[in-house]
């Protein structure tokens, strides 16, 4: 009677197991959801779920302004040293090019937006906390001097802890150096807009940051010269609620307009249109209509 028996032969697997890599998934740091990186990405590293505007890296943020083909950068060569002797420094340079790219705490680029031949810097907060050192007084006072010979528009988006502390006093003269060159743009009348996003903070709040022409803040980003726990301490006082946040500037007449990530690079080509008096490229000026 073999022939009733069922020989058991080993299963196979139908289909093969599937590893989700780690970098798949994105949470968001304000309301916890969580979502596929693409998805994030497609939407300018906004939560789909809240609208928090999450940092976004220099390279990505330039690339969301700038024309595409249009892009070239400036001042890439330069490269942050140890001036001081400041213990350890070196090799938190080190993890920081490791980390964050060869682009410094700033990232300074020339081409066209919607048209316009423009120079845009923008912050990266992944390189020490988006601080401010001689490389970037260097390089912002590289592009305004581009800007002052090329009599085009420039842009800084902004996004930093303040002043680097590993280079001490030489820190600090980065404000004067980019305050002295926008000084120069305001004089032969070349627009200068600042963009400030998520936080802006310290001696870049309180130089280059807050003396655009026009001053935009994206939503929530918090905005400041120092924290709030420590002017609460100082004072000795509550602070008003949503204190140091961009809606509350805009409220007190410190930042002129909030707006949101996906509507920066339209609301800066009609102000730089409207500083300039320059007509929309042909193209653009239909995609708006």
């Amino acid at each position: 009677m073999a022939w009733f028996r069922k020989e058991k032969k080993p299963r196979q697997p139908r289909r093969e197991r599937l590893e989700i890599p780690r970098d798949t998934w994105e949470k968001c740091e304000a309301c916890g959801h969580t979502d596929i990186r693409d998805k994030f990405l497609r939407n300018l590293n906004v939560c789909p779920g809240c609208d928090f505007h999450r940092r976004m890296r220099a390279w990505d943020y330039a690339g969301a302004l700038i024309d595409e083909g249009t892009l070239s950068e400036v001042g890439g060569e330069l490269r942050s040293v140890d001036p001081l002797g400041f213990p350890d420094y070196p090799a938190r340079l080190k993890r920081a090019l490791a980390n964050a790219g060869d682009t410094d705490a700033i990232l300074t680029v020339t081409g066209q937006l919607e048209g316009m031949p423009v120079g845009i810097g923008v912050m990266d907060f992944a390189f020490m906390g988006g601080s401010m050192g001689s490389v970037v007084g260097e390089k912002i006072a590289r592009l305004g001097q581009r800007s002052l010979e090329k009599k085009h528009p420039l842009v800084i988006v902004s996004q930093s802890g303040g002043a680097r502390m590993q280079e001490g006093i030489l820190s600090l003269m980065q404000m004067a150096k980019a305050s002295a060159v926008l000084s120069q743009l305001a004089e032969r009348r070349i627009p200068y807009i600042s963009v400030l996003t998520n936080p802006t903070t310290g001696g870049v709040s309180a130089s280059y940051a807050m003396l655009g022409d026009a001053i935009l803040a994206e939503p929530g980003a918090v905005i400041g010269f120092a924290g709030p726990r420590v002017i609460k301490q100082t004072l000795g006082q509550d602070l008003p609620e949503g204190f140091q946040t961009a809606e509350f500037l805009l409220e007190k007449g410190m930042v002129d307009q909030v707006v949101h990530r996906k509507d920066m690079r339209g609301t800066l080509s009609r102000l730089l249109r409207h500083m300039t008096g320059r007509p929309a490229a042909a193209g653009h000026d239909q995609q708006e209509s």
